[in-house]
């Protein structure tokens, strides 16, 4: 079978499920997990820029899209031109066991797909068994302006599945909200979890997020820097980016 991936996770999915680069004959410049075999895969456009010229010509039976990161338009485009299209539609960790299965009989690696899905379910049954304290924190993925992301979203649900306690920062939007010094104190954040990725914050700018929230007469929260793809990465690392957070926050020394 001959697959485009449009996703960065689930390129590493496809690849962690058996494919080789001979089968997966496009994808995006962020699709770079696993290194040594993306490096034989050509690009075909962007998350958002997909390139349609790029992607027939690849002469896929299958392109691999997520109704968040991929146009709808394009979406659509390709239907018209009657190409299967496989669409992720992730906002929780006990979500991805089922759409590893439905990938996996896609592109006919079922049993791998099925021992991977069975793994990440008996350890999401393990961290409902013994959570990390119900801290509440904010996950915060952008600087300049400062953002946050809710406890609808993928990330939020990863936080939550171990146990932490991820407020709605802003009532509303579409998940991703702007947040201010002022909301961090009204809800009463604890700690405030860096992401590297889309924005790869440093603990001082943490920091001083933390200060300005003591200016405010509010208690500063504590900073931890984690690792962005373990917080935004879907699909086989679901299972690694649950066990390294949890690793991380732990470590922290701050529960």
């Amino acid at each position: 079978m001959r697959i485009v991936s449009l996703v960065p996770s689930l390129t590493l999915t496809l690849f962690d499920l058996g494919c080789t680069s001979e089968q997966i004959v496009g994808r995006t410049p962020w699709c770079i997990h696993p290194a040594d075999s993306v490096q034989n895969v050509p690009v075909v456009g962007g998350t958002k820029t997909p390139n349609l010229n790029k992607i027939l010509n690849a002469k896929p039976e299958l392109v691999v899209m997520d109704r968040e990161e991929n146009p709808k338009e394009f979406y659509e485009e390709l239907k018209s031109k009657g190409i299967e299209v496989f669409v992720s539609s992730v906002e929780h960790p006990s979500e991805v066991p089922e759409m590893l299965r439905t990938l996996g009989e896609k592109v006919g690696k079922s049993a791998r797909a099925e021992a991977m899905a069975a793994s990440l379910e008996a350890t999401m049954n393990d961290l409902q068994r013994q959570p990390l304290p119900s801290r509440r924190v904010a996950p915060m993925i952008w600087h300049e302006p400062l953002m946050s992301v809710g406890p609808e979203k993928y990330a939020g649900g990863v936080l939550t599945s171990l146990g932490l306690t991820v407020p709605s920062l802003v009532e509303g939007g579409n998940g991703y909200p702007v947040v201010t010094p002022e909301a961090l104190m009204e809800k009463q954040i604890e700690g405030l979890l860096l992401s590297s990725e889309p924005h790869d914050f440093a603990i001082e700018e943490g920091e001083a997020i933390a200060k300005q929230v003591a200016e405010l007469g509010g208690q500063a929260p504590w900073s931890v820097c984690i690792d962005g793809e373990a917080l935004t990465w879907f699909g086989s690392h679901t299972l690694k980016g649950l066990e390294s957070l949890r690793k991380q926050i732990e470590n922290s020394g701050f529960l």
